[in-house]
């Protein structure tokens, strides 16, 4: 399995993902530049955190119009495994290879902490291996991160079992308290119907080295390593 970490103008946390997948998980992995125009045999697509084109527009707008993103979108229409974290996430939505959007936060200020998210099921492939009870404590580091999305498509969500996380409390309870930014069903991760793409708004890759003193992120990334084996 070779990793890829596409890094645009404004990206902040390429690195972190480089160094997680190929310091801690021990994971050959390749950057590949928003303007390269292959994915250099990559298997898993990761678009990280930041800032890309300086969130000029909307949130990911530009960057859904880097000349990568057409072998990216291709890869996953194809069925390959592609992650967005933070903006990777709403780059995704502005891509519509994710439903819904990524609005204001309810506060309208940029919040960075800790928070816990709950799993919702273990039917994909970064949930397989995590445990339903839990609150895992992932930080976050957004100004637009309240998801949002029609009434059918929240109930397509729902019914397709496409929500992966929701804002919780340490105890894994969800509720109105726990939710960083209003978003709706306190959703903090989706997928697609297929199950190949994800989309979150925390930060795993922040939370996988015992240095940070924080590790629950990791599990994300051995819950994707235990089903795709190199």
């Amino acid at each position: 399995m070779k990793f890829g970490v596409v890094v645009f103008p404004g990206s902040n946390c390429d690195e972190d993902l480089v160094y997680v997948v190929k310091n801690i998980m021990g994971q050959q992995v390749e950057k590949l530049w928003h303007k390269d125009t292959d994915l250099k045999g990559c298997d898993f697509i990761f678009l990280p955190g930041g800032f890309s084109y300086g969130d000029y527009l909307r949130s990911g707008a530009i960057a859904r119009f880097s000349p990568i993103m057409d072998k990216v979108i291709k890869h996953a229409e194809g069925g390959g495994y592609l992650m967005g974290i933070c903006n990777g996430f709403q780059i995704l939505t502005e891509s519509h290879l994710l439903p819904g959007a990524l609005l204001r936060n309810n506060q309208m200020k940029f919040v960075c902490k800790n928070v816990f998210i709950k799993p919702e099921h273990n039917d994909s492939l970064i949930t397989s291996g995590l445990d339903l009870k839990k609150g895992y404590k992932i930080p976050i580091a957004h100004g637009e991160g309240r998801y949002f999305a029609d009434e059918t498509t929240l109930k397509s969500l729902q019914d397709n079992g496409q929500i992966l996380f929701r804002y919780c409390d340490e105890n894994g309870k969800v509720s109105d308290e726990s939710n960083p930014n209003g978003s709706l069903l306190n959703i903090a991760g989706i997928c697609n119907k297929g199950k190949n793409v994800f989309g979150m708004m925390p930060h795993p890759e922040r939370s996988a080295d015992p240095i940070l003193g924080n590790t629950d992120g990791r599990a994300l990334f051995e819950s994707i390593l235990s089903l795709v084996k190199a």
